[in-house]
């Protein structure tokens, strides 16, 4: 339970995205693990051909460029990946990104292990870096979508595999993995034991074309200001770090639509912070 002013409230969970989370984690590792023994004369023959750049769907945002310039995708880029990508869009316009936030298995590790970093730090935990530096980072994950986007484009190969966390957390057994993947899942969980979604926050590039859809989405994040009691409840539970209780509408680009800041969460008041396509009073 936590003490909000002077209220004790117990925080509900939204139960749905934590099986969806582990729905698609476990899904994501089993084809892997195939991946693995099928190369070695096992595994489940209906999903030998499944592979994690089929299943990406920012392997589709890469190959924008070569398959509108020359009608080809990027090598190891499959035709999956771009219906994933469209699919993904569709969502996020819809819903925001909820990819990041219900989908994504490398965002579900990382709250794994931000479990042990409340337990180790409490209210410290999230906040380690000073607001105005942590303001600025949060920007640096556009600069790494520029710069994969653009040396894809040129190069005509999937660079990013050899620095993707999300690759590597997958074939970190594998001889198919770089090591700066590795390094970069390793200072990504390191980083997750006092900071919550590290790599969402500051690097993650497919985060960062989703966020932008916080700014236009059909439904929406708003907080009733009649009813609000301004204790903050829901702000602190954010994992990005979003002021919900001084907005009326969240359409910050970090956030990942985890629904944790609504009334059907944390917020003590019904009602008070929704998620909607209507107007909130």
């Amino acid at each position: 339970m936590k003490l909000f002013g002077k209220r004790l409230f117990r925080p509900r969970s939204i139960w749905i995205r934590k099986i969806v989370q582990w729905f698609f984690f476990l899904l994501i590792a089993l084809i892997s693990v195939n991946h693995t023994l099928v190369e070695n004369g096992g595994g489940i023959p209906f999903l030998s051909t499944a592979s994690l750049h089929a299943l990406c769907p920012f392997g589709g945002v890469v190959t924008i460029y070569q398959y509108a310039t020359v009608g080809t995708f990027v090598q190891k880029i499959h035709e999956s990946a771009f219906v994933l990508m469209i699919i993904g869009f569709v969502l996020a316009f819809l819903f925001g990104p909820v990819f990041c936030g219900w989908v994504c298995p490398l965002g579900t590790v990382q709250e794994w292990v931000a479990k042990l970093g409340h337990k180790f730090f409490k209210r410290k935990y999230n906040h380690f870096i000073p607001a105005k530096l942590d303001s600025v980072l949060r920007y640096a994950r556009y600069i790494v979508l520029a710069w994969v986007v653009y040396v894809t484009a040129t190069s005509g190969t999937l660079i990013f595999a050899e620095y993707d966390p999300y690759f590597a957390l997958f074939n970190f057994w594998s001889t198919e993995v770089a090591i700066g993947g590795l390094i970069i899942l390793g200072a990504t969980l390191v980083l997750s034991l006092f900071i919550e979604r590290p790599w969402c926050k500051y690097a993650c590039p497919y985060g960062a074309v989703l966020g932008i859809t916080n700014l236009f989405r059909v439904f929406q994040i708003k907080r009733a200001e009649s009813t609000c009691k301004a204790d903050g409840a829901c702000s602190i539970m954010c994992p990005m770090n979003i002021a919900v209780d001084t907005v009326k509408t969240v359409r910050d680009h970090q956030c990942i639509s985890c629904l944790e800041c609504t009334s059907e969460a944390i917020c003590p008041v019904a009602k008070t912070v929704v998620f909607t396509t209507g107007a909130v009073k």
